[in-house]
Order: structure tokens, then sequence, then C-alpha cells
């Protein structure tokens, strides 16, 4: 008999059937002996690991590291930089809540509207299209695979206007796991695939992983059960000696993701060579559009310049936290004089920022100024 939406919940959020898991995990760590890191890459993933302890739970020999799962934390400060540029010129800005105050090299989108600047938060795509009456705006296009089909269908089905431009700050996320790996950036023992984009790309984008590398990978939703199983997973591949891909997330994520939607993103887009916050151009993992789609490209428009501004400021580590190299309260100024409410770095401002969510739902005792001046 089928579960209702309810039961499915309770389900996923069992305290029993959690314990059950903990245990199994406990018990094949301590038979392998040796130290485990297994990176989420997903911000998501991130937030619920925090959110709920799972690293609390988990044996001394077993790290969870997060990674390169915040699309907004990755995107180069100069393509900030040029959207407050347009916005202060008198063309409207649109852009997503969690990219609204990212700082740029000088300026966020938030500062450059309280200038005066044209910025216009938007939730997605579809609500751009409502401000038809606009001559120049520019949509600031940011995100991983999710984000993009949206975008690519209605250019393609010829709903959007010629008046409207877009920026493409879109990245691809297989391309930056292998350049993790690749570079020796981080040890890495096993890795949560992100559940999101999987549903477009398709769990099979991540067969390289176990196939190339050698590393346990589980395609993972996003509920306490979900990670546990995943973590369990992994743990149970590395005990075996034999890696391979786990789609735990089956209920969701098909093998083939999404046809149609990457169908309508390979029309409007080709795969480029695109520079990621704090770590540099990365081979094949942005898009660019289509010369048959270039009137629709603010780069083209405008002739922007991509090149330059500041990605890391001193100090800073975001970079590394990004990278999985070092964990936000590694960071002198985390919750000191980077907070929430005054971001320094752009992990400190999205909601899938690893320091974000940290700063938000992690244990770890908080500064008591930076407390202070975040309850004001």
């Amino acid at each position: 008999m089928l579960k209702t939406p309810i039961e499915l919940y309770k389900l996923y959020r069992d305290r029993k059937t959690a314990e059950k898991i903990v245990r199994r995990i406990h018990d094949l760590a301590k038979s392998i002996g040796y130290k485990i890191k297994i990176m989420n890459f997903c911000g998501t993933h991130e937030y619920t690991i925090t959110y709920y302890g799972i690293r609390s739970l988990m044996p001394e020999n077993i790290e969870l590291v997060a990674g390169p799962g915040c699309p907004v934390c990755i995107v180069p400060a100069r393509y900030i930089d040029v959207c407050v540029d347009l916005a202060l010129s008198g063309i409207t800005v649109f852009t997503y809540g969690d990219m609204y105050r990212v700082p740029g090299s000088k300026l966020s989108l938030a500062e450059a509207r309280s200038r005066g600047g044209k910025v216009k938060v938007v939730y997605g795509f579809l609500d751009v299209l409502k401000h038809r009456e606009l001559k120049e705006a520019v949509f600031f296009g940011v995100g991983f695979e999710t984000t993009q089909p949206t975008v690519a269908s209605r250019i393609a089905e010829n709903f959007v206007p010629n008046s409207l431009k877009i920026l493409s700050a879109y990245r691809l996320t297989p391309p930056i796991m292998r350049y993790l790996l690749e570079n020796n950036v981080v040890e890495l023992h096993g890795v949560i695939a992100p559940g999101h984009v999987s549903t477009i790309i398709g769990s099979s984008s991540w067969e390289f992983l176990p196939e190339e590398f050698q590393i346990p990978t589980v395609v993972a939703g996003f509920e306490p059960i979900d990670v546990l199983l995943a973590i369990l997973n992994i743990v149970e591949q590395i005990f075996s000696g034999k890696a391979y891909l786990y789609n735990e997330y089956s209920r969701v994520v098909k093998r083939e993701g999404n046809i149609l939607a990457k169908k309508y993103v390979e029309e409007c887009f080709e795969v480029c060579d695109a520079s990621w916050r704090g770590i540099g151009v990365v081979s094949r993992s942005g898009l660019s559009f289509r010369k048959k789609y270039e009137k629709y490209d603010a780069v083209v428009e405008y002739g922007l310049n991509l090149k330059g501004g500041v990605d890391v400021k001193p100090g800073c580590r975001c970079s590394d936290v990004i990278l999985g190299k070092a964990k936000p309260t590694d960071c002198p100024f985390f919750m000191k004089t980077c907070t929430p409410r005054h971001p320094y770095g752009p992990c400190m401002v999205s909601s899938e920022g690893t320091c974000s969510i940290w700063a938000r739902y992690g244990s770890l005792p908080r500064n008591s100024e930076a407390e202070e001046s975040e309850d004001k």
C-alpha cells in the first residue's frame, strides 16, 4: 500500500531508524579503522547535516566535509562588478535573493541599489518575464543545472523579449568534482552527489567517480535518513573494497535524468571553460550562448569584460571552505567580522553557503560581540 506524503515525511525523519543506521555506521567504521573523509557536494545536504547534528553522530574516523555546492558562492566577483556597473548606469538588473548581498570586488548588488542602482530581486526567471515593459534589462543567470532549463526553454520557445539580456554565470557540477580529484585538491573516500542537480543530469553523470577514481558515490535525497543512508552505503562500499555508484534518491532521480530539460539547455548553450570564485578556470564547467541566441547575451550586447575582479579578500578562507580544505571555523573572520548580517566573504550569504549554514545552525559557540550585533 502506498504511503501518504505525511507518512513518508515521518519515515525519513524517524529517530529509531536513524539510530539503527548510525549504529551500523559505527560498527563498520570501527572495522575499517582509518580516517574516512566524505564530501557532500550540495549546500542543501550541508544544511541537513548541520541542522540535524549528523556530524555529532559520526564515529571519530568519519569526517563530513562540504564541497563547492553553493552556486552563489562560486560566482566570480567580476560578474557582480559588471552587474553593479549596469545597475548604476540605469539598466535594470534582475537577481536572485541569495545573490543580492554577495560581495563583489567593492560593492554587492544590495549596496548598488542603496546608491540608486536599478536592482530587482526575483524568485525565478518566470518572474522576470512579467516585466516586459522595461526597455533595457539584464537577468543575472546564476546556478547549477537545476536553474538552467527554465531559462533555456523560454528562450528556445521564443518567450523572451529582445529587450531582456542574460548574463550567464551558469556552472556545471561534474567538472568541478573532476577538477578536485585530478588536481589532488583534497583527499576523499566518498562523495554524496547532489540530488536536485541529478534530477536534471541523471545519476549516470556521476559514474566517472567510482569508475575513474574508485570513489564510492551516492546520489542522495535531503532528509536526515537520506543522508544517513548515503553515509552508510559509502562506508559499506569502503568496507567491501569495491566502489560503485548508488542512487539512494531513486524516488526522484532517474539514471538518464530529465531528457527534455537537457535538450533545451543543449539547444541554447554550449559548454565552455569557466572561472569559479577563488578557484580559477575549470575546464568545460560553464555555459555560454550558442551563436543562434547571441542576441540574448549581455556580454555581447554591452561588451562586458569578465576578466579581473577581487575574488578573495585578504584573510578570507571562503575558497578553502568551498574546496573542502577548511571548515568555516578555521577562518579568522567567522562570526567575528564576518556574520550573516554583515558578510565579508561569499560563503556567509546564501542559504546554501557553508559558512552561513554553520553560523545559523551550527552548535559551536558564537562570538559574543557578533551575536549581539546579529540580534540587534
